[in-house]
This record gives C-alpha cells, sequence and structure tokens, in this order.
C-alpha cells in the first residue's frame, strides 16, 4: 500500500470545528510536506478550488498551482499529486506550465483530473460551466490535447471544445505525469478508463470498493490500456484504544447546526451522480472519509488496510485533523516508518 496525504489547503478538513490548528499556508504546507518525506509518506494530494469548501467561502484556500511548484522545488521524493480542473486551464498552456513544475520536482508531477461540479465558483469567476455529461466530454479532449503536447514536437487537433496548430510544448516533462481521475457515472468510467492512469474513489467499505476495482479492471481491459492503479480517500484516527478513537470520532461528526459551507456540499450532490446516497453526518468530512472506518487502534487499521489491498486498493489519500501531529501518529503505529 502507498500512502498519500490530501494537503490542507482550506485550513483542515473538519466542517463542524472552527479551528483545527493548521492554518492555510504556505509555512504550513511546506513544513508538513517535508516532513511527510521523512517519515514514510508517498504522496501529496493537492485540492484545487478557488474558494474553500470546508471552512466557507470567505476563508481563505491556498491556490493548487503555485502551491505545488514551490513544493517542487523543496522536496525530494515525495509524489506531487495535484488536482487540475479542465474548465479553469486552457489545455496547451497547463501542459506548458505543469512540464516546467514536472523538470522542477525531477518527474515527480502527477495529475488529478477533476470534472468541475461547482457552478457558483465557476460564475463567480466567468468561466464556462457544463452540464455532467459536457464536463466529461471537455475532460477528455483536455487529456488528448495535454497529452499530444507532451508526446509530440508540434500537435494539431480540433474539437469541440479546443484547437491548437502545430502547437509546440518545450521542454517537456521529466517523466509524462500520472493521471489520476475519480467518478461514479457511466460517462465518468469510461472517460477514465480510456484515457487515465489511475481511479480514485470517495470512501466506502470494502465490500463496495471490491467491486469497483473489478469493474474498471475489466473496462480497463477491454480498451486495451495497461493496468490501473487505484486509490481511495479515507479519513484515519488512530488511538491507543478503540474507546478513544470513537471519543474523537464522535467530536468530529457532532454536528448542532449546518456550519457555513453547507450549502456549497448541497449544491455537489445535485451536481454529481453519486451511486449511494450520503447523510448529514458524513458531512462532517469531505470525500465520504469516514465510511471506509479507518478508526480504532494500530491493529485494528493495519487488519482493515490489508483487506482494501486484497481487493486490489494501491493507495490511500488520508485525511487527519490536526495534519501534522495525526500523521506523525499513522506513521509510527500503522506504517511503521516513522
Amino acid at each position: 500500500m502507498r500512502y498519500g496525504f490530501w494537503m490542507p489547503v482550506f485550513g483542515g478538513w473538519l466542517r463542524n470545528v472552527p479551528d483545527e490548528g493548521m492554518e492555510a499556508s504556505w509555512a504550513y504546507a511546506k513544513r508538513l510536506t517535508q516532513r511527510a518525506e521523512k517519515i514514510g509518506y508517498d504522496l501529496t494530494l493537492i485540492a484545487e478550488l478557488n474558494l474553500n469548501d470546508i471552512k466557507g467561502i470567505e476563508q481563505p484556500a491556498l491556490d493548487a498551482w503555485s502551491t505545488a511548484a514551490a513544493l517542487a522545488a523543496v522536496t525530494e521524493s515525495i509524489e506531487l499529486m495535484v488536482a487540475v480542473r479542465p474548465n479553469f486551464h486552457h489545455p496547451a498552456l497547463f501542459a506548458k506550465a505543469a512540464a516546467n513544475i514536472d523538470r522542477i520536482a525531477n518527474g515527480r508531477l502527477a495529475l488529478n483530473v477533476v470534472s468541475s461540479w461547482w457552478a457558483d465558483e465557476a460564475r463567480q469567476y466567468g468561466l464556462q460551466f457544463d452540464q455532467h455529461d459536457d464536463r466529461y466530454a471537455r475532460t477528455e479532449e483536455w487529456l488528448q490535447v495535454v497529452d499530444g503536447l507532451w508526446s509530440e514536437e508540434r500537435f494539431d487537433f480540433q474539437g469541440q471544445f479546443y484547437n491548437t496548430e502545430a502547437a509546440i510544448c518545450s521542454p517537456k516533462p521529466a517523466r509524462k505525469p500520472v493521471v489520476y481521475a475519480g467518478g461514479e457515472s457511466e460517462k465518468a468510467k469510461a472517460m477514465i478508463a480510456a484515457r487515465c492512469d489511475a481511479y480514485v474513489m470517495h470512501g466506502d467499505p470494502v465490500e463496495a470498493v471490491a467491486p469497483k476495482i473489478a469493474d474498471m479492471a475489466a473496462r480497463r481491459e477491454a480498451v486495451g490500456g495497461a493496468p490501473m492503479q487505484y486509490g481511495m480517500a479515507a479519513y484515519a484516527i488512530v488511538r491507543d484504544s478503540e474507546a478513544e478513537a470513537k471519543r474523537e470520532l464522535a467530536r468530529i461528526t457532532s454536528v448542532t447546526e449546518l456550519p457555513a459551507g453547507y450549502a456549497n456540499f448541497d449544491q455537489w450532490l445535485s451536481g454529481t451522480q453519486l451511486e449511494r446516497e450520503m447523510k448529514i453526518a458524513e458531512y462532517s468530512v469531505s470525500n465520504r472519509g469516514l465510511r471506509p472506518n479507518l478508526v480504532g487502534t494500530p491493529e485494528q487499521l493495519r487488519e482493515r488496510i490489508a483487506e482494501y489491498e486484497a481487493a486490489g486498493l494501491d493507495l490511500l489519500l488520508l485525511q487527519m485533523s490536526p495534519q501534522e501531529e495525526e500523521m506523525e501518529r499513522f506513521a509510527a503505529q500503522v506504517i511503521g516508518t516513522a
């Protein structure tokens, strides 16, 4: 199993806890990532939203790509998986900038391609927001342009959304970045199987994740692609006793009133085609992070992780709070690296 962590670009992950002691700042992001390298983490996922989806839209949120470029220069081994939304980035200009960041990182850049869901954010920034199926059609074209510029000396493309004429991207990436993507609709799965290298999922119990991996592996084989990687989001709480872990779980999921960001969550649900209904209690953390139940003693967490590994999962993308302290504990007691 590879272990990654979500960069707390929003100042934390708990929607019901206003101050988690990890500000949305470059200083914290740098310190956290440099320490993560030393204690055995393989990857960081840097989410891209211009508005703060966790603490409310008025609160600070770090820009993903300038943060990634800065981290590329001050880290040595950790993979930088950076979210990118096609309707926010012209693919030809993005290919040029991302290739340079990958050069700075010496081949450690990866993409998490996200077909945008937040209509209000796009409207505020004056950007096109497509309906569900069109978002994935745009993403597929976008990936073709980026890959073409990274693969060919000059690249011509004429599509519904994008056009290039003998476009040049030089220098190219040191290593072509791995492309991760997630989605639960038929359109999303078809696009990912055809165009991406890895499938990332929201959190779910292992009995729900195993058939998803099997389904995507079959789709990939049908289109003749190389085997994919599989990752999943999860929120982790590790304590010396199960009772301690459950007390922490109760603290973060207690909802006395709906927080400032709930309207964004409601809009996200209306703009997606999730396979399972989400509950208000799960709003306390993002990306269905509590469903994998990585809550308990080190032994319990290792057993559950082994079950996911047996189902074909390659990567855990972890959220914790406060991130720095909890990542130290997880590395020492679960991974065994700190």
